[in-house]
């Protein structure tokens, strides 16, 4: 994303999240333990817009996204974004619908690494949530759950149906998406649904120390890692390996590369500048 802003300005307080910072590594966390932070109009719309603004504003490294309280996000609010929907015409619905995709958007292209910290239920948009995350470190507790179908809605929303398959491969996203059954933690990692299973209620301790490690690491290489990623996923593999010899010649010129060699001649820890 660009870091130009033009009179746009960073906003003071998000009303529906909570954001805290600690060098270079951003902690997000849903707010709503009394509805399993069941998601909002508005906390959509935050975490769409909080996401822009951390990457245009470049000092984030790495970003943990997490629930308060007795799950990581139990999805759409069933009577605030459900139960508005059915009074909705087709233009406000495709509305709706396009900004909840943006989200995921948001999530998969910010040049950062997202961490998600997952206890208890991550269910419908919060499954998918987690899904857009880079790594999803989570605790035995986790269980992930499309429940787009048994609202009676495709499975495939927010990128569902482009994501889980390549997650976890065409067989286990048509079960999950079609079924809508839940997948337990240790499924779940099985499948590679789960990057790292944690110790009982250790998953967002986990996740900040997975997260710190990237955020002290080469943020531009990784920056450009996840963005090829997602690139590439729809390539050949010809024009892949173009990106890729492309991608590398610029970061050949870059100050971290040669930061590695004066490191390794030296013999001590390189001091990335992301640069």
């Amino acid at each position: 994303m660009s870091p130009f802003t033009g009179s746009a300005q960073p906003t003071e307080k998000w009303h529906h999240l909570r954001l805290t910072r600690d060098d270079g590594v951003a902690t997000v966390t849903l707010a709503r333990p009394e509805k399993l932070n069941a998601l909002t109009f508005g906390a959509y719309a935050d975490l769409r817009d909080l996401l822009a603004e951390l990457s245009r504003e470049r000092s984030v490294r790495a970003l943990v996204l997490g629930g308060e309280g007795r799950g990581f996000c139990s999805g759409g609010d069933v009577d605030e974004i459900i139960g508005a929907t059915l009074s909705m015409d087709t233009a406000e619905l495709l509305d709706f619908n396009r900004m909840t995709g943006q989200v995921v958007r948001a999530i998969r292209e910010c040049p950062f690494p997202v961490v998600a910290a997952v206890h208890g239920v991550a269910a419908g948009a919060g499954a998918v949530l987690a899904l857009a995350a880079d790594f999803r470190v989570a605790d035995p507790s986790a269980r992930f759950a499309f429940l787009f179908t048994r609202v009676g809605l495709s499975g495939g929303d927010m990128g569902a149906a482009y994501l889980l398959p390549r997650t976890v491969g065409l067989g286990h996203a048509t079960r999950l998406l079609m079924l809508g059954e839940p997948v337990r933690a240790p499924e779940a990692e099985r499948i590679g649904l789960v990057s790292e299973l944690a110790d009982e209620g250790q998953a967002p301790a986990r996740a900040a120390a997975l997260a710190r490690r990237l955020a002290d690491g080469p943020s531009l290489a990784l920056a450009q890692t996840k963005a090829l990623l997602t690139a590439e996923l729809d390539m050949s593999l010809a024009a892949a390996v173009e990106m890729d010899a492309a991608t590398q010649a610029l970061l050949m010129n870059g100050r971290d590369y040669a930061e590695f060699h004066a490191a390794f001649a030296e013999k001590r820890p390189p001091r990335w500048e992301g640069r």
